[in-house]
């Protein structure tokens, strides 16, 4: 019996061995070029769970000759930073200290700017890894002296790799001779998701769930219903509105659907009820004003029935956002409106349209022919502004259309 999982026990040890990751690991690879060539630099590795990040920090420490110490974020303490920080007056060697610092995005501001000085002289050279986007997480003075590195969810034939090299290490180690067919570790590399750690995971209850070779039914009871990364507030979670709301805009119905589903297996009910609100008014808007009012009714029935059964309401709306006319027209009026208060310009409201000035010299339109007459509303110094364009739509040009004729601008 193994004393530590099989994926540690496997862990490469070269660059040569990781999986996946070529265009940062393989012959031409971005950290590999810099490490071979001596240059050691402040990292920050980001990515999905399982595609390398400490294993990648663990053989630049090991190469660099420097001296490594390891803090986890989400248990270490200010005083642990300032225990490393210490460690740089002892150490002998004139490289330094190499701290590798996993998921950074749970150190505050403080502990993280606590770092800043030994870093910008050197006695710290700083390898941070993260699942989140470290733009969002990680504080701008360490990003401005760091060399930021993303990962990428690793492909299933590359995972087979791992995986063949795990099955020979774990039969060496308890003298067996269990095989699994090439069918059996692809599908155990597709259940993985991109995760090497979780597909060596399930070989390694697979084997020991098995009498002899590891088949695809000895796997049934590891494999959850739903196969991916999620989460609540993270990374994942705003990937996936993010491509709901793209896949809306650019009207692709089977994109959607397919977004939809992912985000609302993963449990984001929330989040995916909140982005089609948005998206009705922001992609939708004007070219089928009803759609807020559609949206709006499947989210509350969606709110009442919960999941599962919420997700037909839901994906009711979103399928009519995607398969709708879409303007950003409105959207548009109120981002060019936007710029111009917040140039300062347009201070002073037409003395007719105050109350202070009891509306003198103020035109009711209802008085008027067609409910119109001609009267500046904008402040004196945007009176030419022209905020709000009409869209290209069957709504839109209607509407243009009326008040072109209505305001005599159709002779």
């Amino acid at each position: 019996m193994l004393n530590k999982p099989l994926a540690d026990a496997v862990r490469p040890r070269r660059f040569d061995e990781i999986v996946g990751q070529k265009h940062l690991f393989g012959e031409n690879g971005a950290i590999r070029r810099l490490t071979e060539g001596g240059r050691m630099t402040n990292m920050i590795f980001f990515g999905p769970p399982g595609t390398g990040k400490t294993t990648a920090a663990r053989i630049i420490a090991q190469s660099s000759g420097m001296d490594m110490r390891s803090l986890n974020a989400t248990s270490a303490t200010l005083a642990d930073v300032r225990e490393v920080i210490d460690d740089t007056k002892t150490v002998f060697a004139d490289r330094g200290i190499l701290l590798y610092l996993d998921e950074i995005q749970y150190f505050n501001k403080k502990q993280q700017q606590s770092l800043l000085e030994y870093i910008e002289d050197g006695r710290i050279t700083l390898i941070a890894s993260t699942t989140e986007n470290p733009y969002l997480y990680v504080y701008n003075a360490i990003i401005s002296r760091s060399a930021v590195f993303e990962f990428y969810a690793v492909k299933e034939e590359d995972i087979v790799l791992g995986l063949r090299r795990a099955l020979d290490y774990i039969n060496c180690e308890n003298g067996t001779d269990r095989r699994c067919d090439d069918d059996t570790l692809l599908y155990i590399a597709r259940i993985g998701a991109g995760d090497v750690r979780r597909s060596i995971t399930y070989l390694e209850n697979a084997y020991y769930a098995c009498d002899g070779d590891i088949i695809k039914e000895s796997l049934e009871a590891f494999v959850p219903a739903v196969i991916g990364n999620f989460d609540r507030n993270g990374t994942v979670h705003y990937d996936l509105l993010s491509a709901i709301q793209k896949s809306i805009r650019g009207s692709d119905p089977d994109a959607t659907a397919f977004y939809v589903a992912k985000a609302l297996e993963g449990g984001d009910l929330v989040g995916v009820c909140r982005r089609l609100q948005v998206i009705a008014s922001e992609d939708i808007g004007l070219a089928y004003p009803m759609a807020p009012v559609i949206v709006r009714a499947c989210v509350e029935s969606a709110f009442d029935l919960g999941l599962p059964e919420g997700r037909i309401p839901l994906i009711n709306a979103a399928l009519t956002l995607a398969t709708a006319p879409k303007s950003n027209s409105a959207y548009t009026a109120y981002n060019n409106a936007l710029s111009d208060i917040q140039n300062g310009k347009g201070q002073t409201v037409p003395p007719y349209m105050r109350p202070s000035n009891n509306y003198r010299n103020y035109k009711y339109p209802h008085e008027y022919p067609n409910h119109w007459v001609k009267q500046q509303y904008l402040p004196e110094d945007l009176k030419d502004r022209e905020y709000y364009k009409f869209g290209e739509n069957k709504v839109e040009s209607a509407a243009k259309a009326y008040w072109d004729k209505i305001k005599g601008k159709m002779q």
